[in-house]
């Protein structure tokens, strides 16, 4: 069984100790380091390579945001960021996705919840269920409805006809199983499709394609 290896950012030592708690108890996880600020963080993870890193947004110094993008723009490193946040529409979420997170957790989520989030973005997979997706909706909107679209539909312009559909369902949150469902093909097939929709866009994950799709127009809250 691969370890999954978690370094935990967060300035309250009663989160990081109680998250340290609950994923060492789980059989493929290690919390390898603990870091009260986004500087400790990005210096952590240079030493330790953590898979995963818990994000806590608002820190004093360095904040989650500064550091998730600093991590996320860094060409050697493939760690991946799960935001924490202690309100599901804190103001600072959007902009965490836009930086590079995989996806964001409330502190208060349960046991398990922390423990497939952690798997979820360890594999390379956006944790954007769909309930969290709408939450979100409305801050996609209102940040980008002034943003120049231009280049950015340049580069949508590059997608055939099916791969559109897919980065249109993915920002809806659907997974990759879902996905199949919907348009009647494989599930490696729709895999496919994602890579060749993050190489051509040059996005990191399904996250940040979620974010695209968004800030191009290609998904709208009357969508769905």
């Amino acid at each position: 069984m691969t370890t999954i290896r978690v370094l935990i950012a967060d300035d309250q030592m009663m989160v990081r100790q109680g998250f340290t708690v609950l994923l060492n108890a789980e059989p493929d996880m290690e919390v390898v380091g603990q870091a009260v600020d986004g500087a400790d963080a990005i210096a952590q993870v240079a030493e330790l390579a953590p898979d995963v890193v818990l994000m806590d947004i608002r820190m004093p110094g360095v904040g989650g945001i500064e550091a998730t993008r600093r991590l996320t723009e860094a060409a050697d490193t493939t760690v991946k960021i799960l935001v924490l946040t202690t309100f599901d529409l804190d103001e600072y979420v959007y902009e965490a996705l836009r930086a590079g997170a995989s996806g964001f957790l409330l502190k208060d989520a349960s046991a398990d919840e922390l423990a497939h989030a952690v798997r979820v973005v360890a594999a390379g997979d956006a944790l954007l269920a769909p309930n969290i997706t709408k939450r979100l909706i409305g801050e996609f909107s209102r940040v980008t409805a002034a943003a120049p679209r231009g280049p950015l539909r340049a580069r949508a312009g590059d997608l055939t006809e099916r791969e559109t559909e897919v980065l249109t369902l993915i920002a809806q949150g659907l997974s990759n199983a879902e996905i199949a469902a919907r348009l009647v093909v494989a599930e490696q097939t729709v895999k496919t499709h994602v890579s060749r929709i993050l190489f051509k866009l040059g996005l990191r994950d399904r996250t940040q394609a979620a974010v695209f799709a968004y800030e191009t127009g290609l998904v709208r809250p009357s969508a769905f």
